[in-house]
């Protein structure tokens, strides 16, 4: 008889996604499972060593105010601050931090053993438990054919059914693990595929195996897959590079850390350093292109359109004379140097002679090959807005199975599936982000709504309300969430209270207090005219004015201020806080300089809202709406929109047809009344007992 283990909560894969559905889970009181094949390599960085970036910042910064972890974990191991696109509007100020890669591990380990309730296994997962509702019983999706999977899983018309309950997992030793609800999270692990020129061999990364049985398994249960492509650039040793070949790049003196609750940093800081391609590292990459496993026709997956590989950048952009590379440590204590910006499948003498013809590493030795890596992924139009598989019960999806690229996009997925897991095990509504709420929910409204043919990665531009969503006011939107959930503690909710508090009371005194010329000039804005009875507010609302020199020309209001005190001193605190203080200033600032804007999106906000309040019952019959093109229909009845908002956002879906769904809403909904009454009526009355 097979051992067997029982859990609230099973989530397979200990990669970003996995670490913070089990968190999540974990700390709403659930008992939980982490299934992974290698305890040493829980939150395994495969390709760049950094978390952050432009949007991708954002993700984090959410995750964090959610309640997740990345934020915190990246913080204490980062060895290099950066925040992105300070030119440019607060809109898409983004952080982003390069860490130790092998600290990352250790510290996302030690966060993980320290949570109640969360139980860490190395085993691999081979298949699913199901419970067959036709007949009661219990099975294996390895009993299940693939014909008789999807004829029973779905109707004739598309739509699906709820015929079965995922009630855990096969692992490869024997053992049942039986859970309530279970998270898949396998990054690249499922079937994948490794080029390195010419070579390719099964894998779910270099060194370890990829994820086939499970695979097989969810390809068995008639879920639509598609196959999917990353890469990852060669690493070399940093003892071999002719630093002073390079130009520097230094971190932010201030580093602004991901997380709110992040107190110091610890870590010392470091440089990385800026390299570009030569005439001849074009003409080797042109020579040889058709070695390249994306160009020979090896590899059918998909790449990343927006992270491509060399030979992507030079063969689509011919005219292009130079690219550009970013040499980056991968620890304190290692020699190890990522380069980024070269991820590549050519062979690996060619990827040798490509990184000797860069000045400066033409002495370089290669620790490892780039490679590119294929893998199966499942279309993300299969699941509910919760991540749950629409035809299965007790089953999620996060990171990149459901077709997206990058650490903080499994990351933010996996903290939502976590958490309506946990939900769905009380017997709770799961709880939802839409597109106003933050760039989670466009994440999330994206991939259910249009599904992607390519790895998904986030972009700021794809925010309708970007000034709404920044980084400064990611636990405005979302701390109060993670609080009701239960993710939020009782020390971060008072800090975040306080938080909220000091803002209000900056904002009330700048909007109150009038400009003190004497004090301007104190602080070298004494040529700024027109300033005679304007408020501090009124005044920042000018383009030229920034938050800092009114803080230094208000220092003694704000020091009368109990609440705002610190503010006035500002200088004396410790870097991190100078930033953090600096931070929920200037955005106090944006709120008041972009007010005008602000208020325009809160009124299309409002609209967007009233679309998405108007539901589309499951029972709908997109076959029987009169005037519907084909073409309308096969796109409804694929995704099975929940709302008129997301119906909206199906490519090519177009207003006509939603006007006809919505008639048809009501129209279905009376037929279907009239007919519950005739079935009602037609009873025979009840037989009295006793």
């Amino acid at each position: 008889m097979a051992f067997t283990e029982q859990y609230d909560v099973a989530v397979v894969g200990a990669g970003h996604a996995g670490c913070e559905a089990a968190m999540a889970a974990a700390r709403m009181g659930l008992r939980t499972a982490l299934i992974t094949m290698n305890l040493d390599l829980i939150a395994q960085m495969s390709c760049n060593p950094a978390v952050g970036g432009v949007a991708k910042g954002h993700l984090v910064r959410e995750v964090d105010a959610l309640g997740g972890i990345m934020g915190e974990v990246a913080d204490a191991v980062a060895i290099q601050f950066r925040l992105l696109n300070t030119s440019r509007g607060p809109a898409v100020w983004s952080p982003r931090a390069q860490c130790d890669k092998q600290l990352y591990r250790v510290k996302m380990r030690e966060v993980l053993e320290a949570q109640p309730g969360l139980h860490i296994r190395q085993a691999e997962a081979v298949d699913l438990v199901l419970e067959d509702a036709g007949h009661l019983g219990i099975e294996d999706a390895s009993q299940v054919s693939e014909a008789r999977s999807f004829d029973e899983l779905r109707t004739s018309s598309g739509a699906p059914r709820r015929l079965r309950r995922v009630l855990g997992l096969k692992l490869r030793d024997g053992r049942r693990l039986i859970a309530g609800a279970t998270i898949i999270t396998t990054g690249t692990f499922l079937n994948g595929l490794i080029h390195c020129g010419e070579e390719r061999y099964p894998a779910g990364r270099s060194g370890e195996p990829a994820s086939v049985l499970l695979g097989e398994a969810l390809r068995r249960l008639g879920l639509r897959t598609c196959r999917l492509k990353t890469g990852t650039p060669p690493r070399l040793d940093g003892r071999t590079i002719k630093w002073d070949a390079f130009e520097e790049q230094p971190g932010d003196a201030e580093p602004t850390p991901f997380s709110f609750r992040t107190k110091k940093i610890v870590q010392p800081q470091i440089s990385c350093h800026i390299a570009f391609t030569t005439p001849e590292t074009l003409r080797l990459i042109r020579e040889n292109v058709h070695r390249s496993a994306m160009y020979s026709g090896q590899i059918e997956g998909i790449g990343p359109r927006y992270c491509p590989s060399i030979e992507d950048k030079v063969v689509k952009f011919p005219d292009k004379t130079q690219h550009q590379f970013f040499l980056e440590p991968e620890g304190l204590n290692t020699h190890e140097v990522y380069i980024n910006g070269m991820s590549t499948s050519l062979p690996m003498e060619v990827q040798w002679q490509i990184v000797r013809s860069i000045p400066g590493l033409d002495e370089a030795e290669m620790l490892r090959p780039g490679y590119a890596i294929e893998y199966d992924s499942v279309d993300a139009t299969e699941l509910e807005r919760s991540l749950r598989v629409k035809c299965m019960e007790g089953l999620y999806l996060a990171g990149q199975i459901n077709g997206t690229s990058g650490y903080e996009e499994a990351a933010c997925q996996g903290i939502m599936a976590g958490i309506n897991a946990a939900l769905y095990l009380k017997g709770e509504a799961p709880f939802t982000m839409d597109r106003t709420e933050g760039y989670t929910g466009i994440l999330i409204d994206d991939l259910i709504s249009k599904g992607t043919n390519e790895p998904y990665r986030m972009f700021t531009s794809r925010a309708e309300f970007r000034l709404h969503l920044r980084i400064d006011n990611a636990d405005r939107r979302l701390t109060p969430y993670g609080r009701r959930l239960g993710l939020i503690n009782d020390e971060a909710w008072s800090e975040y209270e306080e938080k909220q508090a000091r803002m209000t009371a900056l904002k009330n005194l700048l909007t109150k207090c009038k400009v003190d010329a004497e004090a301007l000039r104190a602080v070298e804005l004494g040529e700024i005219g027109g300033t005679a009875g304007l408020t501090w507010a009124q005044l920042l609302k000018r383009p030229e004015v920034t938050i800092e020199p009114v803080l230094a020309a208000m220092r003694e209001e704000l020091e009368r201020n109990p609440l705002l005190a610190e503010l006035g001193r500002i200088e004396k605190d410790p870097a991190v806080r100078r930033a953090q203080l600096r931070n929920e200033a200037r955005a106090v600032e944006t709120e008041i300089k972009f007010a005008g804007y602000l208020e325009q999106q809160k009124k299309a906000i409002e609209k967007l809202k009233a679309a998405e309040s108007v539901s589309i019952p499951e029972w709908i019959d997109y076959g029987a709406i009169s005037g519907l093109s084909r073409e309308m229909r096969e796109k409804l009845e694929r995704v099975r929109p929940g709302t008129i908002g997301q119906a909206s956002r199906i490519p090519g879906v177009t207003p006509a047809a939603l006007s006809l769904v919505h008639v048809s809403i009501r129209v279905q909904g009376a037929r279907r009344g009239q007919s519950a009454g005739r079935v009602q009526s037609n009873r025979p009355p009840a037989t009295k007992v006793g």
